[in-house]
Formats: C-alpha cells, sequence, structure tokens
C-alpha cells in the first residue's frame, strides 16, 4: 500500500440487488476506519454508472443482478478504470463463474457466508495488492488450468472461456440468445457478442455447426441436465 493510500480511506462501492444484503454490507464497512463508503447500486447499470461517478479504490460486487452479470459489470468498470479493484461475492461457489470472474479483472471471490471480519481482511489485502479466491473453489479452478496447460483438453475447447463453453452447450441445445441470456444472467446483446466469439474461435459460421462440433466430441450438457 503506498503511503498516500495509507494516508486516506479506501474509497468503497457496494453492489447487491438486495437491499438488506446491501445495507448490512454498507454499515460493517462504513465504521471501520480504513474504509469509506461512497456509493451503493443494484444493478449492472447502477454500478456502472456510479463506479465512472465515484472513482472507487474497491468495488464488492454480487455476481447474479436482474439486469445482467456481476461479472459483466466488473469487465466494464475495470475497462474503463484499471485501477479500480474488484471482489466478487456471491452465495454459491461456481467453478465457472470463477473462472469467468479472473478473465474479466477481478483480484477476488469470495463467498457470503464469510465472516464480517474475515472480509474486511479480504478487502484490506485487496487494497494493498494482493489477488485472494475463497479456499471452496481455488482447488477445482488451479485444476481447471492445469487441464488446458497439460494439453489434456482439446486445441479448439482450450481456446474457450468457462463462459463461452457453457453457452456453447447451450447453443447446442437449441436455445435462442433470449433464453440463454436467462441461463446464464447476462444480457442479449452480450450472449450476442459472446456467440459470435465462439463461432471465430472454433472456425465455424452458423450455429448449426457448432451443436455437430459438440455431438462430434461428446460434449455434456452444462450443469449435468
Amino acid at each position: 500500500m503506498t503511503t498516500e493510500q495509507q494516508q486516506r480511506r479506501l474509497r468503497l462501492l457496494v453492489v447487491d440487488d438486495h437491499e438488506v444484503v446491501r445495507q448490512g454490507l454498507v454499515s460493517l464497512l462504513d465504521r471501520r476506519s480504513g474504509f469509506e463508503v461512497v456509493a451503493q447500486a443494484g444493478s449492472v447499470s447502477e454500478s456502472i454508472a456510479m463506479a465512472a461517478r465515484y472513482k472507487p479504490d474497491l468495488v464488492i460486487m454480487d455476481v447474479r443482478l436482474p439486469d445482467g452479470s456481476g461479472i459483466e459489470a466488473c469487465r466494464e468498470i475495470r475497462a474503463t478504470r484499471p485501477e479500480t479493484r474488484v471482489i466478487m461475492l456471491t452465495s454459491y461457489p461456481d467453478e465457472e463463474a470463477v473462472l469467468s470472474a479472473i478473465i474479466a479483472g477481478a483480484s477476488g471471490y469470495l463467498l457470503k457466508q464469510i465472516r464480517g471480519r474475515d472480509l474486511v481482511s479480504a478487502l484490506e489485502a485487496v487494497g494493498r495488492g494482493e489477488s485472494l479466491l475463497d479456499s471452496a473453489v481455488t482447488e477445482r479452478v488451479l485444476e481447471r488450468v492445469r487441464r488446458v496447460a497439460s494439453g489434456s483438453a482439446t486445441d479448439e475447447l482450450a481456446e474457450l472461456t468457462a463462459q463461452e463453453r457453457k453457452i456453447l452447450l447451450l447453443v447446442a441445445d437449441g436455445m435462442t440468445n433470449k433464453e440463454i441470456a436467462e441461463q446464464v444472467f447476462l444480457s442479449d446483446k452480450t450472449v450476442k457478442n459472446y456467440v459470435s466469439s465462439i463461432l471465430s474461435k472454433l472456425n465455424l459460421q452458423r450455429r448449426t455447426q457448432a451443436a455437430a462440433f459438440v455431438a462430434k466430441r461428446h460434449l455434456g450438457r452444462p450443469d449435468g441436465g
């Protein structure tokens, strides 16, 4: 932490669509001497606007928001203000969400079951420039990375992010962009961009070819469905 950071409190933006949860976080953090909650938001659009307006040092971001994914918001915030660090906060450990959060530039990924003092310690660590992951998901993420690094995944699939692979399987199931958006908590436009990226990486032109790609490789459906 720089001398300047030591002399001032870390500015926080708290993002959660549940008002009770959000206010609880604000109450917990704002009374700590090292923190100042400068804004709060309950949606992707609000969080992006608040981050641009208040320029927080840290953002505590819920993964699931009513108008999209907190991971999408993290990507947008980090793209326009890379010095802002984002910690994802969620109720459930999700390997694919963790990988997507890391790719989006998140500095940490914590479960909402975390105790207050541990959350404070985590925020302080990220404020010092450290990265962190909850121990419940770290090993699964590392194993996924090892599989790709060792070449045990096919070359084409290794090109896809975890989120792209999930969307590929949903495309293969014949789902529309709107249906996929509801399934993965993203906007229709974001899903359209994902599908375009998937087709490009796999050197395909049409969604039907994506379905054939999945069938040929006997890939499983998401969530074991």
